[in-house]
C-alpha cells in the first residue's frame, strides 16, 4: 500500500468518524435531561443505563457516567460497567471498517457492563472499598438542551457568522468529495450512502444549532479534540502496517506470540487515551488477530473517558482500571480458549 492510498483511507475513516460524532453529540445533548432523571433508581437501572451510555460511540457516554458518579446518581459498580462498555473513539473506526462485527462487540460489552457492574459492587462491599461520596445532584440547564430549532435555522441563514460560513463551506466540500467518490467507496454501496447521509445531517445540525453549540460542541469538541487525533492515529497505524513485511510473515509472527499480543491488548487498555488501541482495531480488520484480542482491548480501554475522574480521584480511577483489567483478561481468556 502506497502513502497516497494510506492517506485516502485515513481521510475516509476520519470523515466518517467526524460525521458520526456530530450526530451522536447532538443525541447526547438532546437526551441529557432525560438520562439524568432515568439514572435515579434501583441498582439494576444504574447498570443498564450506564452500560448503555458507555456502549454509545465515543467518549460522551463515558463523560456522562463520570459526571453521574461524582454527583451521586450512580455507584461504583455502574461506573465500572459503563467503562467496560466504552470503546472510545475507536468505536467509530470499527463501525466504518466492520460494522456487523462492531455491533456484536458493542452488544457483548453492553451485557458485560451490566453483569460486571453488579459483580463490582459486590466485590467493593466485600473488600470494604470506600468510593466517592455523594455530592449535589447534577443540574441540566434548559439552555444547554434547547440548542436547535427551526427559528434558529432561519436566523442563522439570515445572519450567518464567519464561523458558520466556514463550517458550511467545510461540510459542502466534504459532501462533494463523498458524492464524487474522491473518498470512500467508488460505488454507491452502504458505506458511501451512509457517509453522504451523515454529512448531510451534520450540515443541517450545524446550521440549525446555536452559536454556542457550533463553537463549543462541533468545532471545539468534535473537530479539534477528537477528529484531528483520530486522523493522526489512523494514518500513523495504517502507515506502519503498510511498511511491515508481507501479511503472511506478520501473521505468522503474531500467531506464534498470540498470548503476548493478548496481554498487551489488556495492558495498553490502561492508558486513558484514544489512539494507542487503534493498532488492535486495524489488525483485527486485516485478519491478523482473533475477536478475543479485540474484545480484551475494547473491554479494558475507555478512550479518554477516565480523564475527568482522574482529575478528581486518582484512587477511584485506579480501582476502575484494575477491575476492568482483571475482568477483561478473564473473559477474553475464556473466549480465546474457545478459539473465538
Amino acid at each position: 500500500m502506497n502513502v497516497l492510498a494510506v492517506l485516502r483511507e485515513a481521510v475516509t475513516i476520519t470523515i466518517f468518524v467526524f460525521s458520526m460524532m456530530v450526530f451522536v453529540d447532538w443525541l447526547n445533548v438532546r437526551s441529557r435531561g432525560g438520562m439524568t432523571t432515568a439514572l435515579r433508581g434501583r441498582k439494576w437501572r444504574e447498570y443498564v443505563l450506564s452500560s448503555f451510555l458507555g456502549s454509545t460511540p465515543g467518549c460522551l457516554g463515558a463523560f456522562m457516567n463520570v459526571s453521574m458518579y461524582l454527583h451521586g446518581l450512580i455507584g461504583f459498580g455502574a461506573l465500572v460497567g459503563g467503562m467496560i462498555a466504552t470503546s472510545g473513539d475507536e468505536s467509530y473506526v470499527m463501525l466504518s471498517l466492520f460494522p456487523g462485527k462492531a455491533l456484536i462487540l458493542f452488544g457483548a460489552l453492553f451485557i458485560s457492563g451490566i453483569v460486571f457492574g453488579g459483580i463490582s459492587d459486590w466485590l467493593a462491599k466485600l473488600m470494604h472499598i470506600e468510593t466517592c461520596e455523594e455530592c449535589h445532584l447534577q443540574q441540566v440547564h434548559k439552555d444547554e438542551i434547547k440548542t436547535h430549532g427551526l427559528d434558529l435555522l432561519k436566523e442563522n441563514l439570515r445572519h450567518p457568522t464567519v464561523l458558520r460560513i466556514a463550517f458550511l463551506l467545510l461540510m459542502i466540500g466534504l459532501l462533494v468529495i463523498a458524492i464524487l467518490g474522491v473518498v470512500g467507496s467508488k460505488t454507491w454501496d452502504w458505506m458511501r450512502i451512509t457517509l453522504v447521509v451523515l454529512l448531510g445531517l451534520g450540515t443541517v445540525l450545524g446550521m440549525s444549532g446555536s452559536e454556542h453549540y457550533l463553537r463549543e460542541h462541533i468545532i471545539g469538541h468534535v473537530l479539534r479534540r477528537h477528529t484531528v487525533r483520530v486522523f493522526l492515529w489512523t494514518f500513523g497505524v495504517l502507515l506502519i502496517l503498510s511498511f511491515l513485511p508481507s501479511r503472511e510473515t506478520v501473521q505468522a509472527f503474531i500467531q506464534g506470540h498470540m498470548w503476548l499480543i493478548f496481554i498487551s491488548a489488556g495492558l495498553l487498555g490502561i492508558i486513558p487515551e484514544s489512539g494507542p488501541h487503534m493498532i488492535f482495531v486495524m489488525m483485527f480488520a486485516s485478519g491478523m488477530i482473533p475477536f478475543s484480542v479485540l474484545f480484551v482491548s475494547s473491554f479494558v480501554q475507555d478512550g479518554h473517558g477516565m480523564l475527568p475522574l482522574l482529575s478528581v480521584s486518582v484512587k477511584d480511577s485506579l480501582r476502575v482500571k484494575a477491575f476492568n483489567l482483571v475482568f477483561g483478561l478473564a473473559v477474553g481468556g475464556i473466549l480465546y480458549a474457545f478459539g473465538i
